[in-house]
């Protein structure tokens, strides 16, 4: 039996939510569905059936920070894609496309919010 994965869920704190679902679903390709649960409003990543996945969360205790944790978010086949769509949507490239050995290609991004993350790829 495989050991689970060791991270289970993340917390994006985000200042705008609007403006957060419209970067990530443009950087990741794909749609960031708003939510409310109990009189919580976030902003669900998408993810396939139980596999690790995270939301985008408004927070006074959780503010966006440009150290801490660096959080890879998966964006398979389409990095340079990606990469472009940061800049257009208000984010920043902080380190462009680089190779991280047998473990593929990343970028370094500060998203709209001020969050420093990881663009992944395994494929260039």
């Amino acid at each position: 039996m495989g050991v689970p994965n060791t991270i289970v869920w993340v917390d994006i704190p985000v200042t705008d939510l609007d403006r957060a679902v419209r970067f990530y679903s443009a950087v990741l390709g794909q749609t960031v569905t708003k939510e409310n649960f109990g009189g919580s409003e976030f902003a669900l990543l998408p993810h396939a059936e139980d596999n690790v996945c995270g939301c985008l969360v408004c927070s006074d205790d959780n503010r966006p920070s440009g150290s801490g944790p660096l959080i890879y978010l998966n964006v398979e086949g389409r990095l340079d894609a990606a990469i472009a769509a940061v800049s257009v949507h208000g984010g920043r490239v902080l380190q462009g496309k680089h190779s991280i050995g047998p473990y593929g290609f990343r970028a370094i991004i500060q998203d709209s919010e001020g969050n420093r993350l990881a663009l992944h790829s395994k494929l260039p």
